[in-house]
């Protein structure tokens, strides 16, 4: 990864070794940096896809950003991917749940809508924010 994002989402959940499974396998990204704690929970991955970064955990692993986040979800995320429709027979394949088909939206974007395994909505979508500049 040539840069580090500016921004990057980070979710916690309850198998966080699932959600690692199911977003490389079904979503694409690429695992960057896995760390287990001593019981084998995951106490910080970090997964690539372009240009960005999710970070995720274990939820109830008692660190402060888990309190913080405790009861808290699902979340949002978008990924712009270059083809929609590949990415969502990838998806389909490794049994992703999909929310929504691909469609072409009225602001120029054509995307699709799943669900991962603990309820948080990811959108990807060739909808391709412009950028800002890092700061």
């Amino acid at each position: 990864m040539p840069h580090s994002p500016s921004i990057c989402p980070t979710l916690v959940y309850e198998d966080a070794k699932a959600a690692i499974r199911q977003l490389t396998g079904a979503f694409g990204f690429t695992e960057h940096a896995v760390y287990e704690n001593e019981d084998g929970s995951v106490a910080h991955a970090e997964l690539v896809f372009g240009n960005g970064m999710v970070m995720l955990g274990s939820r109830g692993t008692g660190t402060a950003f888990d309190r913080l986040m405790r009861g808290g979800g699902p979340v949002g995320v978008f990924v712009h991917v270059d083809d929609v429709d590949a990415h969502h027979a990838r998806a389909v394949e490794h049994g992703a749940e999909i929310v929504a088909a691909p469609a072409d939206q009225d602001y120029g974007s054509r995307d699709y809508v799943a669900r991962d395994r603990e309820g948080n909505v990811w959108s990807f979508g060739s909808y391709a924010p412009a950028g800002a500049a890092a700061g």
